[in-house]
């Protein structure tokens, strides 16, 4: 569900440029589109839709994406939090613009993807940010609370590129970048439901991917490592059984944006490919490091050395 679109609060855009605030809230009494019908153009450049984009990793993509010249819609739940970062974009890139929306609902996210296209006559790179934690044990999850997190974690990422492949397809380009975690691809303790989000999340990136070869539409998988975002902190969740260190947002943000134009598919930020290469090699050796780490056996040194920077999942936002 889209809850506002547009980008003329005080913050976003700066002063002396009046045809730009008169568009952009033009925008905000349209859901988003331009009164006149028309798009808005970016002649030359690269528009690109990133979630989550109120903190952490997104805020942080979505900085560096405008500091490189890119336009960049963003979007999360937070619209106090989305002006912030609005107001550092627009200095680089101006006719940047946010959109706050809840990504719960899968079908508004795709209204949502394509009411971004519309107001800007393109999407050039999606970068599926949004995420939620939710650690508990197995035997404490409910059904809804499972339900809500593959929603918003596999599949509002899922509805948005399903909205905006098919124009892609007919430009033949378009990148769509899938930002999992180490968690889609381990199984971490008292993360069950996290997990499965992220690891349908790459599975669905892998399948398409496939799918998509030779289209000129590329994807890009994300597995972010322990990440110091707010996410670690969110309520209803129990405390991470990870105890080692944080990687800067700004580091995995770099990654993000370097994958966009390079030839691989998949990428660890940092890179921690040997963990699930030891899980898949010693799946009971796994399982006891685990349990080691939920009985608190191991120290903090001693997690960090043996995981290359943690068993934790890298979480992305929480789009609120």
């Amino acid at each position: 569900m889209v809850l506002e679109a547009g980008g003329s609060s005080p913050l976003a855009h700066p002063e002396g440029t009046e045809a730009r605030r008169d568009r952009a809230g033009a925008a905000n009494e349209n859901g988003g589109q331009m009164t006149s019908g028309e798009p808005m153009t970016t002649p030359g450049g690269r528009v690109a839709l990133v979630t989550g984009a109120s903190s952490g990793i997104g805020a942080a993509t979505a900085r560096l994406l405008a500091e490189q010249g890119t336009t960049v819609a963003l979007v999360a739940r937070r619209g106090a939090r989305l002006d912030e970062v609005l107001g550092d974009c627009v200095a680089s890139a101006p006719d940047s613009r946010r959109w706050v929306a809840d990504l719960s609902d899968p079908e508004g996210a795709a209204h949502l993807a394509l009411n971004v296209w519309d107001a800007f006559g393109q999407i050039d790179v999606v970068v599926n940010n949004a995420g939620i934690p939710m650690r508990k044990p197995v035997s404490r999850l409910t059904m809804q609370e499972v339900e809500r997190v593959m929603t918003v974690n596999y599949l509002s990422p899922v509805a948005i590129t399903l909205a905006v492949l098919p124009r892609m397809l007919e430009r033949s380009s378009g990148t769509i970048v899938n930002v999992s975690s180490l968690g889609g691809r381990l199984g971490i303790a008292t993360e069950a439901a996290y997990s499965a989000s992220k690891f349908a999340l790459a599975g669905w990136s892998e399948a398409i991917a496939a799918d998509l070869v030779g289209t000129g539409v590329a994807v890009k998988l994300v597995l972010p490592g322990a990440i110091d975002t707010e996410i670690w902190e969110q309520p209803g969740n129990d405390q991470p059984i990870y105890t080692g260190p944080l990687v800067p947002a700004a580091e995995v943000a770099a990654g993000i944006v370097a994958c966009i134009d390079s030839d691989r598919f998949e990428h660890y930020l940092p890179d921690m490919k040997a963990v699930v290469e030891m899980k898949t090699a010693d799946i009971d050796g796994f399982f006891d490091g685990m349990q080691a780490m939920v009985n608190n056996e191991l120290d903090a040194d001693t997690v960090a050395e043996a995981t290359s920077g943690g068993l934790g999942h890298g979480p992305s936002d929480d789009g609120r």
